[in-house]
C-alpha cells in the first residue's frame, strides 16, 4: 500500500511545473480574440446665439438644428436644441475636426443655414435672424425687399366676386307721367 500513495504524490509533483505555463497560455489567447478597444473621438463644445436683427434681442424657443459630417465623410445624422431664455443652444457631442451644417427655424423669421469647419474644442456661433423675404422671382427683383405676407400658414387670397363700385350710383329720378292730376282746390273762393 505504500506504493500507491507514493505514485500518486510523485504523479502531482510532475503535474505542478506544467500548471503556470498552461494558465499563461490561455491569458494569451484571450488577449489576442477579444475586440479591439477604438476610443470615441475628441468632441468639440458647439454654443449658438440667436438674436433678432432689428433689435438685437434673443429669439426663444428657436430651433437650432445641428448636422455634422466626420472626417472620414460619414454623416453623423441631425440633433436639435431649442433656445433657451437667452437666445442659446449649446451641444458637447459634435467631433472636433468635422463639417458642421447649423440650421436656425423659428416662426415669424427667415430660416437661417450656415455652414463651419469645427477645428477648436469650443466654438460660439451667432445667428442674426430676419424677416421673410420676398421671394426671388425672374420676373421682379425682390432683392432686400420685406414679405407682403404675414407669418404662419398662409391661405390663397380668393379675389372678391360682389366688388362695390368706387361711387355710389345716382339715384334714378321717377320717371315722367303724361297724365294731369284732377286739381283739389276750387276756383270759387
Amino acid at each position: 500500500m505504500a506504493v500507491r500513495p507514493l505514485a500518486v504524490i510523485l504523479s502531482l509533483c510532475s503535474l505542478l511545473p506544467l500548471a503556470p505555463s498552461a494558465s499563461h497560455a490561455q491569458s494569451d489567447t484571450h488577449t489576442r480574440r477579444g475586440r479591439k478597444y477604438k476610443a470615441p473621438p475628441d468632441t468639440s463644445h458647439i454654443e449658438v446665439l440667436v438674436v433678432k436683427k432689428s433689435n438685437g434681442k434673443p429669439v426663444v424657443n428657436a430651433a437650432v438644428v445641428f448636422h455634422p459630417i466626420d472626417k472620414e465623410g460619414k454623416d453623423q445624422g441631425n440633433m436639435e436644441i431649442k433656445t433657451d431664455p437667452e437666445g442659446k443652444a449649446s451641444i458637447d457631442v459634435i467631433p472636433t475636426g468635422s463639417n458642421l451644417r447649423v440650421q436656425v427655424i423659428a416662426n415669424g423669421f427667415a430660416t437661417y443655414a450656415g455652414d463651419f469647419v469645427i477645428s477648436e474644442p469650443s466654438r460660439q456661433i451667432s445667428v442674426t435672424l430676419l424677416r421673410p423675404q420676398e421671394q426671388v422671382s425672374a420676373y421682379e427683383n425682390n432683392t432686400g425687399k420685406a414679405s407682403t405676407r404675414t407669418p404662419g400658414v398662409q391661405e390663397t387670397i380668393k379675389p372678391d366676386t360682389q366688388k362695390q363700385p368706387a361711387t355710389p350710383p345716382k339715384p334714378t329720378p321717377p320717371p315722367p307721367s303724361n297724365t294731369t292730376a284732377p286739381s283739389t282746390s276750387s276756383p270759387h273762393l
